[in-house]
């Protein structure tokens, strides 16, 4: 990212009434044009401290595709992958994440906005897109100019927030995501219209005075993500009238005297270093650092264009990344089915893990689901590895890099990467439950979709710490089952405008990290359980209000609306999760307790199933008013399972079955 164009004043654009019928549309969604359509939802009114809106955020996301579809504009997105092997960008990537992490402390802190993507955000994103059959694209490194190369073939424009994409020479032009007003479509019919804005690099190099191929020459020297150059006055070269000042208008304007960019650099580094033997090695490397920035702007052969028309990877990018990407793998990155996280452990051995709103003085949330990040490196790199990975993972408010290693379960030792697709489905679904916990025939009475969000919530409550008590487990489960009423979202969206409870976004942000984590084991499993909606199973301002009203004494049945299947399917959750435990420790055999107290060793935990049984346990039945709380659950999984019944046979007694009914609501 270019850190020039953050001012109107260099956004040279002309204004641009729609764009033609039939015509195509890329969409940079790398992190940061992502996060600002994050933004321009926050507008509406999307919370973003509670640990996310999925649903809402869903509904923006069909809204906007709605409006390009209504336009006739075929909007194709094309995703970032892996993160640059060559490390150009590591001390810019370094300092966000220390700035996030401060940012993420700072609005759990104070309750105020401080633009921290929620954990699942690109979950909902990618599975919202494949719904509703836009075309999607993951590159397997940077997307920038991969996109770029694509624009410039098909001619298309690119809409992107990525001031990069003000330097790339693209012929149908830039639409800034800020100047694109999706949510005001014009006219009707074929005449319907977008207002936006449209930038072209001959515009502003016209404005300016400067030729075109300096553009990469001005990027390079004002400072992007690719060169960190020392301090230099630009502004000195301002026009006296300019008020205030600015350092690159001076930088502009000292590039109208040159022709050709080796000349500007040369003169350039002179300019700010000096001409002494003294200064000329580091000149030299000066030279040489810059000359790689600007090589960043030279567009490269497409390999996105015979994936969208045919669905394959092109033979040249095969050929790149054979032997070090299985063949099966690469087709599943580039369709988004595997995430670029996975090509950081593979090629890189590391991995940049969530930030999510969090507290300083509480431990990293990714600590919970860092035993199932571990399977998942074992079944990446292989058991023959020496290899760690480097987690790059909060302490506090300071980054640090730890090194992890990747642990063999059972099953997951006898499976090779190159041929782990062709694993039979039960080794692969075995491999993904003993990472969870979890027994396999329980699971099985639940219908499928559930089955994945049950073994993780499971999985959260008995691994999470502080441990979860049985209110912030039945809040979380009973979010995921409830219809929408006015006096329930009268009471959430009070809820948006309140600090988080620290503790409770602590505990629901430990689920949505064993979630992701647990969804990109299934996926590098090939989908041995059906793959969640994230977006149906967890709204943060809900959950957190539902927690609230359990802990305050309120009555659910005020604001809340549940019809038979919905209570059905909260306790038929709630039974499966108490029921789902691990084994007691004298259900193992001598080697499986073997191979358990060698796997807690490798995760640096204590064996869990200890945890569960000396501990929950202990919380759950040590009172006669949790007792009760269990019975009442067992209660209204009797009722509901013979309401129908009942029903039929008290047909006439009209005010006995409402009053029952509403009972029932109270247990909740």
């Amino acid at each position: 990212m270019v850190t020039a164009f953050v001012s109107d004043s260099f956004c040279v654009m002309s204004v641009q009434h729609g764009l033609s019928p039939r015509a195509k549309l890329l969409l940079c969604t790398d992190f940061w044009s992502l996060f600002v359509v994050f933004l321009l939802a926050d507008s509406l009114g999307l919370d973003q401290n509670h640990g996310g809106e999925y649903a809402a955020y869903e509904s923006l996301i069909e809204r906007f595709i709605t409006a390009l579809r209504t336009c006739e504009v075929d909007p194709y997105v094309v995703l970032d992958g892996g993160s640059d092997h060559t490390d150009k960008k590591l001390e810019t990537v370094t300092q966000r994440a220390e700035q996030r992490i401060e940012r993420a402390h700072r609005a759990a802190k104070d309750g105020g906005k401080e633009n921290i993507l929620p954990i699942m955000t690109k979950w909902v994103f990618r599975q919202t897109l494949t719904r509703l059959k836009v075309p999607v694209a993951q590159c397997f490194g940077e997307a920038d100019r991969e996109i770029a190369a694509l624009a410039d073939k098909w001619q298309c424009p690119v809409l992107s927030n990525d001031s990069d994409f003000y330097i790339f020479n693209l012929s149908a032009g830039l639409l800034p995501i800020s100047y694109f007003q999706w949510q005001d479509v014009n006219g009707n019919g074929s005449k319907s219209y977008i207002p936006c804005k449209r930038y072209y690099t001959s515009s502003f190099c016209i404005y300016f005075e400067i030729q075109r191929q300096l553009l990469p020459t001005f990027a390079a020297l004002a400072g992007n993500d690719y060169v960190k150059l020392q301090k230099f006055i630009w502004s000195q070269f301002a026009p006296v009238a300019s008020k205030p000042q600015s350092r690159l208008e001076g930088l502009l304007c000292w590039l109208k005297d040159f022709e050709e960019p080796e000349n500007a650099l040369k003169a350039a580094v002179e300019l700010m270093g000096g001409k002494s033997r003294k200064n000329k090695e580091n000149m030299k490397k000066m030279l040489q650092s810059l000359s790689v920035g600007m090589e960043e702007y030279k567009l490269p052969r497409s390999s996105l264009m015979e994936f969208f028309i045919h669905g394959v990877i092109p033979l040249f990018l095969v050929e790149e990344f054979m032997g070090r990407i299985p063949d099966w793998m690469q087709l599943r990155v580039m369709q988004a089915w595997l995430p670029g996280d996975t090509l950081d452990v593979l090629l890189l051995h590391r991995l940049s893990l969530s930030t999510p709103v969090d507290h300083k003085d509480l431990p990293s949330v990714n600590l919970t689901s860092r035993p199932l990040r571990q399977v998942m490196y074992g079944l990446v790199l292989g058991k023959e590895t020496s290899y760690k990975v480097e987690e790059r993972d909060r302490e506090g408010l300071q980054l640090k890099f730890i090194r992890i290693k990747p642990t063999f379960s059972r099953v997951a030792q006898r499976l090779q990467l190159n041929s782990l697709h062709e694993a039979e489905l039960s080794e692969r679904l075995q491999v993904l439950l003993e990472a969870l916990g979890v027994n396999e025939e329980r699971l099985n009475a639940l219908p499928s979709q559930l089955r994945l969000p049950v073994a993780v919530t499971c999985y959260w409550w008995n691994r999470a710490r502080p441990r979860p008590d049985l209110k912030l487990l039945k809040s979380l489960l009973l979010g995921m089952n409830l219809r929408d009423t006015p006096q329930l979202s009268a009471a959430v969206q009070a809820r948006c405008h309140q600090k988080p409870d620290v503790g409770v976004a602590h505990a629901f942000s430990q689920w949505q990290v064993c979630m992701k984590d647990s969804m990109h084991l299934n996926q590098l499993l090939g989908l041995p359980l059906p793959e969640p909606d994230v977006a149906r199973f967890y709204q943060g301002t809900l959950v957190h209000q539902l927690v609230h009203m359990r802990r305050t004494g309120s009555r659910l049945k005020h604001v809340l609306k549940t019809d038979q299947a919905s209570v059905q399917q909260y306790c038929d959750m709630l039974s499966a999760v108490r029921r789902l435990r691990p084994r007691q420790a004298s259900e193992f055999s001598e080697s499986e307790q073997a191979e358990r107290r060698a796997l807690n060793d490798q995760t640096n935990l204590q064996p869990f199933q200890l945890d569960y049984d000396e501990e929950t346990e202990t919380e759950v039945c040590s009172s006669a008013r949790a007792q009760e709380e269990l019975r009442l659950d067992d209660r209204l999984l009797l009722k509901t399972r013979y309401k129908t019944k009942e029903r039929r046979n008290r047909c006439n007694k009209v005010e006995l079955s409402r009053k029952e009914e509403r009972r029932g609501t109270d247990l909740l």
